[in-house]
């Protein structure tokens, strides 16, 4: 039996307003086991992103985690001190592709550069090490090492989403969030990454939480599927279940 690489219980993450308290993370619980792939859909405010960033231990200002517990490996990480979580745990592991690979590359940076920082600054590498990674980390992308030395304005949008893929993966954390990874991409790109995403998974038996309000990415791709409305989990199941008997 496949043990939990991550366990989620009764967390809660609201956002402190002006206007009074959201709830964006409501009494949420869940299991996730390696190498499985739990879909997490539901219409768009749902907080499906505002749970992926609070499982990251960063839940965007003015939200803050109000109760409940993130165990990563069996290690508690809601209370961690911010200098702790950003050495051991961020990226290490628990990383996230996020939403906007246009906005989550710095444009004045090479790739080579963006993607040998946290190499350097958490694993204690030399740059050609460093470098020497991060080209293997792009081919299993998909794409030409040499892209190391490119800057984010020379790439296509799917090559982005690919490099940004890589950088979660560079570290090889135990859980990786994909936030919609696909939703700016045209047709064929999608289905480029979907592939990845799937190879990626049998390949390094990924634990994985891929977040879409497309139903039919997360039929191709989830072991298990949850929906999501008004921040909390309505239903959750084997992707059989929730298709064939919702």
């Amino acid at each position: 039996m496949a043990k939990n690489v991550l366990e989620v219980r009764n967390l809660k993450m609201y956002y402190f307003t002006s206007k009074g308290v959201v709830k964006a993370v409501d009494n949420i619980s869940f299991d996730l086991k390696k190498g499985e792939v739990l879909g997490l859909a539901g219409e768009s405010g749902c907080g499906k992103s505002s749970l992926g960033f609070t499982l990251l231990g960063m839940p965007t200002p003015p939200g803050k985690i109000v109760d409940g517990s993130i165990k990563i490996d069996g290690r508690e990480i809601v209370g961690l001190p911010e200098d702790v979580l950003r050495k051991e745990i961020r990226w290490q592991k628990i990383s996230m592709i996020f939403q906007g690979a246009m906005n989550a590359l710095n444009p004045v940076y090479t790739i080579g550069f963006q993607m040998t920082e946290p190499l350097i600054y958490h694993k204690g590498m030399s740059q050609e090490e460093a470098l020497d990674r991060a080209q293997k980390y792009l081919e299993l992308v998909g794409l030409d090492p040499e892209i190391v030395y490119r800057y984010p304005h020379e790439l296509s949008g799917g090559m982005k989403q690919r490099v940004v893929i890589a950088m979660a993966l560079l570290m090889e954390p135990s859980v990786v969030i994909a936030d919609e990874p696909t939703t700016a991409l045209d047709v064929i790109v999608q289905a480029q990454i979907i592939n990845l995403m799937k190879r990626l998974k049998k390949e390094l038996n990924l634990s994985m939480i891929f977040i879409t309000h497309d139903l039919s990415i997360l039929a191709e791709i989830s072991d298990k599927v949850a929906i999501m409305y008004a921040g909390k989990i309505i239903e959750i199941g084997d992707s059989e279940k929730i298709y064939y008997e919702p």
